[in-house]
């Protein structure tokens, strides 16, 4: 059995990730945030997407407690606070003026998403130093990385992975799908991910089920041993491919 550091290393070594692979932890009471060492708490106002970025870019482990000075949405879906009426409205608005046509398709769009069920803390670490046992890992990486990434899910135990998109809140279509269904879910990262969180244009999101740990180191050695790795060799188009059978 691989350790969260070794499942780390194989991750950013066998991807050529630019950046850590991130640990995400809902915590029932706040008090446990207390127990885990090294925990940085963001003193103003500022949103989820911008955590991930701290952490696999900067290294960091941040904590988050119900009542902290949260965007409100953000709030809502990663389970530390009440979805209320009030908030609901403002919401509507917001997004009915942004992204829809009317308050109908708003109200839809939020209706749709999968929410982390209500706790009184989250935690997010570099998976390598996290000192908590994740209940999901997010990677971002290229398009091509993420390819080789899915197909080592598929390895063994194959299955055609889904793709969700609401719009605004991938961290809904990555993390808490996978949170709650217990599969991969990949996304696009959203506006607010692209502008408060830095993800870059050529970025994409997997959210992992810990429980594939295994799985995916085992899904990334075989296809190195079978020349399916990364990076991908470029042929070009004027290139003879090998035929499928032989003889």
């Amino acid at each position: 059995m691989s350790t969260w550091h070794e499942f780390a290393g194989v991750l950013e070594s066998s991807l050529r990730l630019r950046t850590r692979p991130v640990a995400y932890k809902r915590l029932e009471k706040a008090a446990e945030l207390e127990k885990i060492a090294g925990v940085t708490r963001v003193g103003r106002y500022f949103t989820f997407c911008q955590l991930p970025t701290m952490v696999r870019r900067g290294g960091t482990t941040v904590g988050v407690v119900r009542g902290d000075h949260i965007n409100p949405r953000c709030a809502r879906i990663h389970g530390l606070a009440a979805t209320t009426d009030q908030q609901l409205a403002q919401e509507v608005v917001y997004f009915k003026n942004t992204y829809f046509t009317t308050e109908e398709e708003a109200k839809r769009q939020m209706a749709s998403y999968p929410l982390i069920p209500p706790g009184e803390a989250i935690v997010l670490a570099p998976v390598a130093t996290a000192g908590f046992e994740p209940d999901v890992i997010l990677v971002y990486a290229t398009p091509a990385q993420m390819m080789v990434l899915l197909c080592a899910l598929q390895v063994k135990d194959f299955e055609r992975f889904q793709f969700f998109f609401i719009g605004e809140g991938s961290c809904a279509d990555s993390l808490a799908q996978c949170y709650v269904t217990g599969k991969p879910a990949l996304s696009l990262p959203c506006y607010g991910e692209r502008s408060f969180g830095a993800v870059e244009d050529d970025e994409l999101l997997l959210a992992i089920p810990p429980r594939m740990r295994e799985k995916t180191i085992e899904g990334l050695q075989t296809l190195e041993k079978r020349h399916r790795g990364y990076p991908i060799p470029v042929l070009g188009p004027a290139a003879t491919p090998p035929s499928l059978v032989r003889g």
